[in-house]
């Protein structure tokens, strides 16, 4: 079995679980419109971001909840600058005015994503359950715009907007923005609360991606599909109908936020750190590696059973287990644990068969 430690990429720290939204979808159901007692203390924060930067040179992702509402943001995040890490945002847009949008740049985010769950104000609002919410959210990408701030577009992907892909990919081209990110809905917290109502079948979801690989070949943005392990399956079998490379260069120069690399990155490139420091291997796995108040990320990172496991795609069982992509793809390891209580259990979501004879994987 491979012992090796790949080095961490991505981590997303949920600054606090407070937000101004209640959207239907949140990997939470203990949203509160305030800050938590329970958030990690400034000094916390502080440990675990000296602790981040003494072993990795990855990006880290400032999320919640909504970051914007913690007040001690924009010093954590110049401390990061400092140690020498990438600072990304992830925010709903709504508090992000003219002078937020200044402050986020001189304090040197490299990125913003805000989400657009929906091509227009009803779809959108209704998902996240605040009127007004979509408007509010064009105006924080225009007013980071205008502030020279890198955006992004994320857009969770379920029955109420399947239909509107190529629109808000063209919302997101008109807003200036650098890249788009398409999520596939996971059912955990709130999302697990509206997954029979909300998402998408296997056929189904097979059907956007090619979209999705469609969208990627006619726009200038960088395109990816998150939480959506098969695509990477699929970039692989176009390629090959094509006749062409498997593509690894990126269309824009944030390369380091917009880097291709493989599927599920759960525990092998990437990593979450909860409000209350429990180091997860995404947001969306609810399966605890350590925490980071007893115990220093960087050990978390090398020595957790969870993330040693994950690391091994020869562990994976059901159909995962015998497919000819599982190191590309490696399925979501989410979503099995959703349906089967196993993280190491195959894809619930996906359509494709495995050929045992086929080994387009190592391309």
């Amino acid at each position: 079995m491979k012992t090796d430690v790949p080095p961490l990429r991505l981590l997303f720290w949920e600054t606090t679980a407070g937000c101004n939204l209640e959207c239907v979808h949140c990997r939470r159901l203990d949203v509160s419109r305030e800050l938590m007692q329970t958030d990690l203390s400034r000094e916390q924060a502080c440990r675990m971001i000296d602790d981040l930067a003494r072993f990795a040179r990855c990006i880290l992702v400032f999320s919640g909840g909504e970051p914007l509402m913690r007040p001690d943001l924009f010093e954590l995040a110049a401390r990061a600058r400092r140690a020498g890490l990438m600072i990304a945002l992830a925010s709903n847009g709504t508090m992000i005015d003219q002078a937020m949008a200044r402050r986020i740049a001189d304090t040197g985010f490299q990125r913003v994503s805000i989400s657009l769950d929906g091509a227009d104000a009803d779809t959108h609002d209704g998902f996240r359950r605040l009127p007004g919410s979509f408007q509010r959210a064009l105006d924080g990408l225009h007013n980071l715009r205008e502030s020279g701030v890198s955006t992004q577009v994320n857009c969770t992907i379920a029955r109420h907007n399947a239909h509107q892909l190529a629109p808000v990919l063209e919302l997101a081209e008109s807003v200036g923005a650098d890249a788009m990110h398409y999520f596939l809905l996971v059912p955990v917290g709130c999302g697990e609360q509206i997954a029979d109502d909300q998402m998408l079948d296997a056929p189904q979801v097979e059907r956007r991606l090619l979209e999705i690989q469609r969208l990627d070949q006619a726009t200038e943005l960088q395109v990816k599909a998150t939480c959506a392990p098969h695509y990477h399956r699929i970039i692989r079998q176009e390629a090959k109908t094509r006749g062409t490379p498997v593509p690894k260069r990126q269309k824009h120069p944030h390369a380091a936020m917009d880097a291709v690399t493989r599927g599920c990155l759960a525990g092998t490139a990437v990593c979450f750190v909860s409000h209350e420091g429990d180091v997860f291997p995404c947001g969306y796995l609810p399966v605890s590696a350590g925490n980071v108040t007893k115990q220093s990320l960087a050990d978390i990172w090398a020595t957790s059973d969870v993330f040693v496991r994950l690391r091994d795609p020869d562990r994976l069982t059901g159909k995962c287990g015998g497919c000819e992509f599982r190191r590309v793809c490696g399925g979501c390891r989410a979503r099995a644990f959703y349906q089967f209580g196993d993280f190491l259990a195959e894809e619930p979501f996906c359509e494709y068969t495995p050929s045992r004879t086929k080994r387009i994987d190592s391309a």
